[in-house]
């Protein structure tokens, strides 16, 4: 419809946001414009009925507004492969650096070599028996450091005393750097597995426990309100309101969580080590062979990736209740 179509129009521009295409009004519009125009030709020429679009009151063609629809895209490329974009584009720069010669091989050797180191120490067993290794030391402190989190996060979350109580202490031991313990955890522990899993689990618990007390405190005072009001007692108050509210800030540390349990582990493992993957590191290290050293390290993030995408996973299965901003554009 353009402007000249309606006699009361200015010329200020269309909405983007729809688009005016010729059809039917609904009665109620009808019914508005008789009102509007009162009797005569316009009043006669809106109660007309028939085959195609009835005219306006002025003599031209209805209209109504639709909502405006997208542009036909392109092929869309799967975000999974998208995600993987950046890492390959790394691994590309690297290898045409070591293939050019700009980076030296005694500074750092070639992704090639390190994918040929990979397979040797794979088949010989030494690369799995690293990781299953590590593994067992990584799950076994998280585990740890998530319960003590959780206990605290609840005790300080839920209750004022508690908070009183806990979490000016965590506020306090958060300061003091974890990896700065290892000579004391050595003293108390000795240089067995206890000082290495006492480390992760140390690690662990800062992140899980103040992202859950956090999402617990920001739990909306009116849902609770709502949910007294309908008559929740203090447990069903805690289980339908107060944890599912605190849900996403929970999976926020767990994320956390994770990766500081592997950094903990990279820095636990090169003390007194026998076995694991940092046990290959401080070998390498000796040798300098910086293709074992990479490949350590690339094990690490190999790990840690795993661990990030198994909580996403997690986050969209606990979390689908939840309506939430996931960006915008292709």
């Amino acid at each position: 419809m353009s402007v000249s179509e309606h006699p009361h129009a200015g010329t200020a521009p269309a909405p983007a946001v729809a688009t005016i295409e010729p059809g039917t009004v609904e009665p109620g519009a009808r019914a508005a414009t008789r009102a509007g125009t009162g009797t005569g030709a316009g009043a006669e020429a809106g109660s007309r009925t028939g085959p195609g679009p009835a005219p306006s009151p002025t003599g031209g063609p209805r209209t109504t507004l639709r909502p405006a629809t997208r542009g036909r895209r392109g092929p869309r490329i799967p975000r999974g492969l998208r995600r993987a974009g950046g890492p390959a584009a790394l691994l590309l720069a690297w290898y045409l650096a070591s293939v050019t010669g700009l980076l030296p091989p005694e500074v750092l050797t070639s992704p090639v070599d390190v994918l040929r180191r990979a397979v040797e120490l794979t088949a010989s067993g030494e690369l799995p028996s690293a990781i299953g290794t590590s593994a067992v030391r990584a799950g076994t402190g998280f585990a740890i450091g998530a319960v003590v989190a959780i206990t605290l996060a609840l005790t300080a979350g839920l209750f004022r005393i508690g908070e009183d109580l806990v979490d000016s202490s965590m506020g306090m031991l958060r300061a003091i750097p974890w990896v700065g313990l290892i000579p004391l955890f050595i003293i108390w522990f000795g240089i067995d597995e206890t000082p290495k899993i006492a480390l992760v689990a140390l690690a662990v618990t800062y992140p899980l426990y103040f992202n859950i007390y956090g999402g617990i405190r920001s739990t909306d005072a009116q849902l609770v309100e709502a949910a007294r009001m309908l008559g929740l007692g203090r447990i069903g108050l805690i289980r339908h309101v107060i944890l599912p509210s605190a849900l996403p800030g929970a999976l926020v540390g767990l994320r956390y969580a994770l990766s500081t349990a592997w950094l903990a582990l990279v820095f636990a493992e090169q003390v007194n080590a026998t076995e694991g993957i940092g046990y290959l590191m401080i070998n390498a290290q000796q040798y300098f062979r910086t293709d074992v050293i990479v490949l350590c390290l690339a094990v690490y993030a190999v790990l840690g990736l795993l661990g990030d995408f198994i909580v996403r996973l997690l986050s969209r299965w606990l979390l689908s209740w939840r309506a939430s901003f996931d960006g915008e554009g292709a």
